[in-house]
């Protein structure tokens, strides 16, 4: 049942997502680039720590390589009730965010975005594939592979050392 099918895509970058307002991005714009994927929500307990400490590890690597990549998920009791544009706004007037948030996807589920089968392919969690919470957090090197998988109890500073491993900078 927590099991994903297997995915064709090798990379990341093989996807193409919406941004919150619904124009298509291909993915392999951020090639050559340390990318952090987040489902967020904003109205979860975790929303402030998540999204405070996410806008200070992009303030301090952006200009070395990292990319955030947030993509706001309403399936965890309806925390992320608004429009993507909603998501958007809030993130960026609450949490000064400068890196991109996407469209809402469904993260969990038949209906789930094909870049989350991917990442969830790619990186199982201790109990299955299915994301557990908001905030689950996948680092992906500079050709698209997934690194690793952090869940919603991992503090987004908590992984800079791993952050800067991909980077390059240990």
């Amino acid at each position: 049942m927590g099991s994903s099918p297997s995915v064709p895509e090798k990379s990341i970058h093989e996807f193409t997502v919406k941004d919150s307002r619904g124009q298509d991005v291909n993915l392999g714009i951020y090639k050559g680039k340390v990318l952090l994927v987040v489902n967020v929500a904003s109205k979860c307990g975790f929303t402030d720590s998540n999204y405070t400490q996410l806008t200070d590890l992009y303030k301090n690597y952006k200009d070395k390589g990292l990319e955030i990549l947030a993509f706001p998920c309403n399936q965890f009791l309806k925390q992320e009730p608004g429009t993507s544009e909603d998501a958007q706004n809030f993130a960026c007037t609450m949490y000064k965010a400068e890196y991109p948030i996407f469209h809402k996807v469904r993260v969990n589920g038949p209906n789930a975005a094909p870049v989350y089968k991917f990442l969830k392919a790619s990186k199982p969690g201790f109990l299955g594939n299915r994301i557990k919470w908001n905030f689950t957090k996948f680092l992906v090197d500079k050709d698209g592979h997934v690194l690793g998988r952090y869940s919603t109890i991992t503090a987004p500073m908590a992984i800079e050392a791993d952050i800067k491993k991909a980077l390059g900078e240990m």
